[in-house]
């Protein structure tokens, strides 16, 4: 498969000054009317060029945050890396994966589901007081289970927990409600987003939904581009 950029072009745009810093990005696409979904999935708006720039985050990310309605829309499963990403990340010191984070109320997950069976690494469950204790017990027996908050989970409790656990660079994946909490509560540094050059219409969501206003200025870090498609590095 062609590339449009070359390896080192990506991690010299993607990579942070210094992985002891706790960093929480986020990479999300959009077309260029603001869906951020085609047919209610992500795929149906990125390309090649995207997959690369997806691959390389999740190369440097010490944990992947997901929604649980995320995980279930678009298919996870275990989150394994490719070869020349675990060789890269042994080079320089990391685990050969980064962890899985799932973030849900309603702990409608299966214990049998790839997303845990298939894990070459323990995944996290991240909820609240208030989710089904039953359930809960039994995720248990495949994630681990951080309760962070009372009645919904507290993004700035999450982030400090995964801190605290030794997984300093956050990559969040979204979806559009998970990362409409975390730009809400202020713990978002980074939004990685690639702009798709499609016009969506319909009734398609945005990138946040369902979160407080939140008015958060943030600078152009980086651009680069793959034929049409753009992609933008905003920094708080």
């Amino acid at each position: 498969m062609s590339t449009a950029f070359a390896e080192t072009e990506l991690l010299d745009a993607y990579t942070v000054a210094d992985r002891s810093e706790p960093h929480l990005r986020a990479n999300m696409i959009a077309s260029i009317d603001g869906a951020a979904t085609h047919q209610g999935l992500s795929g149906g708006l990125n390309g090649p060029a995207d997959k690369q720039v997806f691959d390389v985050l999740r190369r440097l990310a010490d944990v992947v945050l997901v929604g649980a309605g995320t995980l279930r829309a678009e298919g996870y499963g275990g989150l394994r890396l490719g070869q020349a990403d675990v060789t890269w990340r042994r080079e320089h010191g990391l685990a050969d994966h980064p962890v899985l984070a799932v973030v849900s109320s309603r702990l409608a997950l299966e214990p049998s589901s790839p997303l845990f069976t298939q894990a070459p690494r323990r995944p996290l469950l991240i909820t609240h007081e208030q989710s089904p204790s039953q359930q809960r017990a039994l995720l248990q027996e495949v994630a681990d289970v951080l309760v962070c908050g009372r009645e919904a989970v507290d993004p700035v409790r999450l982030r400090e927990e995964l801190v605290a656990r030794g997984m300093p660079q956050i990559l969040c994946e979204g979806g559009p409600h998970l990362l409409g909490t975390l730009a809400g509560a202020d713990v978002l540094d980074e939004l990685c987003l690639t702009v798709s050059p499609l016009i969506e219409g319909g009734e398609a969501i945005r990138i946040t939904r369902d979160a407080p206003v939140a008015h958060l200025p943030v600078r152009l870090a980086g651009v680069l581009r793959a034929e049409d498609m753009l992609f933008l590095r905003y920094l708080r």
